[in-house]
């Protein structure tokens, strides 16, 4: 061989017949390779652009390097640079263009067609339908039975699907009724910008004269006294006009322990419904309509993969798939199992939760009772810092799990004053509602770190 340039050639050739090298892969990642130059033993070689030089070197650094073995009969470096910083920058663009429309393309309306129903979820349709409408029947009033219709489940699980299908049909049907959709994050943050506005008229026109209020993910007003006060008093308007309230939560009224007992009373009055994680066989179908939509490709066995390893949340459900059509985007190649278990394996990690440290939690406690975390390790006995001390140990056993010989060790003490103090806590929370609601909070705080 004369050149570099044709040894690498040889190379390239080579490694289009290596078992892990796809033809698609080979044309997209290898051939697009140039030869640079052979240099004390390293291989220096050119990529188009550096999203595929840092690809190349990932996915395929390994077969180059045997293959140049196989051709020189000794082993090299390899060093793949990229030729030119603009046009990967121009190609990513390009192809993140195309993905974004791809994604647009597969996006649906919340309606109740669009909800994929299953054993987990068909009690919240059925009754969802029936506010909406959708199934009415002559011996049942549904604002009688279902009012407010209260729909509770973890995230992710379809509650803003179902709700938002409810306004989608109630408005299709009557598109003269006044139908709100609003948060609860948005209901705070709209009294506060009218309170601040002293504008409390145009607030009250808006939320208490609706026909239909659906408040998603109520219990951000827990503990919030001022928002907890004005939905208290919009509730028992629309309620009482017999107007129909939806409300969602991740949680049922009953374990809000800093909501209201007047407002978890209104809460009851009328029908609630939880919904589950999904099922094998409705995940598989949540999984390959959203294939459908995006025009993705899946076969069974690789659509099964994701959904036995994806099986608490359908967002992460369909974000799998979104992220294996923009692999296939990306790399030009199909959707394959090894490319979804990559997937998966991804998606996992980033939803596992954090572990909670010792340091996260004397970090929380102590913020929330204004001392510092060495005071809670200290010595002192000053009653605020006493008091957090309590609290703090309190927290270690409720949240880690930790013995009493565990807490004491990391917190310099004997076990049974760890174990006296836990029972003091203990008993403070169950006797003062306001400690109680504020260590709710802290934990709360604590597990969404």
């Amino acid at each position: 061989m004369d050149s570099f340039k044709d040894i690498f050639e040889s190379v390239k050739e080579l490694c289009s017949t290596a078992p892990d090298v796809s033809s698609i892969g080979f044309n997209r990642w290898i051939k697009v390779l140039e030869g640079d130059r052979l240099e004390n033993g390293t291989a220096y070689i050119i990529a188009p652009n550096e999203f595929t030089q840092k690809t190349v070197t990932d996915v395929y650094g390994d077969v180059i390097k045997k293959c140049f073995f196989d051709i020189l009969g000794f082993d090299v470096n390899i060093v793949i640079t990229a030729k030119n910083e603009e046009a990967e920058k121009q190609e990513l663009e390009t192809k993140q263009k195309q993905i974004d429309r791809i994604i647009d393309s597969g996006k649906y309306e919340y309606t109740f067609d669009t909800f994929i129903k299953g054993k987990s979820n068909e009690l919240a349709y059925a009754f969802s339908t029936a506010v909406a409408g959708l199934n009415d029947t002559n011996d049942m009033n549904t604002k009688d039975v279902f009012n407010p219709l209260f729909i509770y489940g973890d995230s992710g699980l379809g509650k803003t699907h179902l709700v938002k299908s409810i306004e989608h049909e109630v408005k299709r049907r009557d598109p003269d009724m006044k139908v709100i959709y609003t948060t609860g994050e948005s209901f705070l943050n709209e009294l506060i910008k009218q309170i601040g506005l002293k504008n409390m008229v145009a607030f009250h026109e808006k939320y208490r004269n609706a026909d239909f209020l659906i408040v998603d993910d109520i219990q951000f007003i827990a503990g919030k006294d001022s928002a907890q006060e004005e939905f208290f008093h919009t509730f028992n308007e629309i309620y009482n006009a017999g107007k129909q309230i939806v409300l969602t939560s991740d949680i049922p009224p009953s374990k809000m322990s800093t909501l209201d007992d007047r407002i978890k009373g209104r809460f009851v009055l009328g029908v609630q419904v939880d919904i589950q994680p999904p099922d094998f066989e409705t995940r598989m179908a949540i999984v390959k309509r959203k294939a459908e939509l995006l025009n993705l490709n899946l076969t069974d066995a690789t659509a099964r993969i994701i959904s036995e390893k994806i099986k608490t949340n359908i967002r992460q459900l369909e974000g799998a798939v979104k992220k294996i059509k923009a692999l296939t985007v990306y790399t030009s190649e199909p959707a394959t199992i090894s490319m979804a278990q990559r997937v998966i394996k991804e998606i996992l990690i980033e939803n596992r939760p954090t572990e909670i440290t010792v340091d996260n939690i004397l970090n929380e406690v102590a913020n929330s009772f204004g001392v510092t975390p060495q005071d809670i390790r200290s010595a002192n006995r000053n009653a605020s810092i006493s008091m957090a001390r309590k609290i703090a140990i309190y927290v270690l056993r409720e949240v880690k799990g930790m013995t009493y010989k565990e807490i004491g060790d990391e917190l310099k003490r004997n076990h049974s004053t760890v174990n006296i103090s836990y029972q003091d806590a203990t008993e403070m929370i169950k006797n003062n509602s306001d400690l109680k609601a504020s260590v709710t909070e802290l934990i709360k705080n604590l597990r969404e770190i």
